[in-house]
């Protein structure tokens, strides 16, 4: 069967600590899972009964097989996951200090094996024809990747539907100007855009999520989707914009909410819904991972989204 949905970029594995609230440092154990936001997006939409596929690179060590293994086992193609012979699979730390947004710890120098993507593996017939396309702002953050995820979009020649995540992590960039001129070549070249307040400021120089919409929709872009946190999320198109209410949930971790919201994305585009729906089922799939542990593991099922739906309403 035909994939619906090839998301390119970070990969890793995430140890989540088993005791929350402490720092680091006073953290005695630690639980493996699959994560970085292309694959956990990729993730997302398998749960949800898409053919997903994920574009990133491993290193040649024993978390690479895991995560293959992991991919497979939550249904998402590991077809296109290379191997950087010489880098490391990168490793991620959480502390749940505090869980509505954990600091996050990177061990992915002196570079990550997804930053290192070249023309050669990309499946390009892929690219072409795949009916959702996900690429990240991180994608963007150095070379080679970045020359690599310009002629990925190059070569989609804006086809609908071509998402980017604007995915703002300032550890991986020397400063706001150089995200802001990369990220901002992407937006012209895609046809959905969705961030939150912060990653809109950095790509359009506004955190007002109205005014950011504005600037996003001005580039071409036809969907944008900014998210407010307690404030719900903005949707955004040519045609107007509204904003959908936030679902309450006693959050666990914070981390993961934006990438089920992703994955949802996806769903809700491949079904042909309207953009105020799909925000609405994007926005309880986020919710239902915050108040859970882990990202991946934590993606939830389309009848469990639809029946907290039905509470909402």
């Amino acid at each position: 069967m035909s994939l619906e949905a090839l998301t390119v970029g970070r990969v890793g594995v995430d140890l989540y600590p088993e005791q929350s609230g402490v720092p680091l440092a006073e953290v005695r154990t630690f639980a493996k899972s699959l994560g970085g936001t292309a694959t956990n997006v990729a993730v997302a939409a398998a749960r949800l009964g898409r053919r997903s596929a994920v574009l990133t690179k491993v290193g040649p060590d024993g978390f690479g097989p895991y995560v293959r293994a992991a991919l497979t086992g939550f249904g998402v193609s590991a077809q296109y996951v290379g191997t950087s012979p010489d880098l490391l699979t990168p490793v991620v730390f959480c502390a749940l200090d505090p869980p509505e947004d954990p600091p996050l710890l990177f061990y992915r120098l002196p570079t990550a094996p997804d930053l290192t993507l070249s023309e050669a593996d990309v499946p390009w017939d892929v690219i072409a024809d795949v009916p959702v396309l996900w690429v990240t702002g991180t994608g963007v953050s150095t070379e080679p990747a970045r020359g690599t995820q310009r002629k990925i979009l190059e070569a989609r020649v804006r086809r609908t539907h071509t998402v980017l995540d604007l995915d703002y992590r300032p550890m991986f960039w020397p400063d706001r100007a150089e995200a802001r001129a990369q990220i901002g070549w992407m937006l012209d070249h895609v046809t959905v855009a969705v961030g939150n307040r912060t990653e809109a400021e950095v790509a359009v120089g506004t955190a007002d999520p109205d005014e950011a919409a504005r600037r996003i929709l001005d580039r071409g872009v036809s969907l944008v989707m900014i998210k407010k946190g307690a404030e719900g999320v903005l949707v955004a198109t040519q045609d107007g914009s509204w904003t959908v209410p936030p679902h309450p949930i006693e959050v666990v971790c914070g981390l993961g909410a934006g990438d089920a919201f992703g994955g949802a994305l996806i769903h809700g585009l491949l079904s042909g819904w309207e953009p105020r729906r799909i925000a609405e089922f994007a926005n309880v799939a986020g919710a239902i991972v915050a108040g859970r542990l882990a990202c991946a593991d934590a993606m939830p099922f389309a009848d469990e989204i639809e029946e907290r739906l039905t509470g909402d309403h």
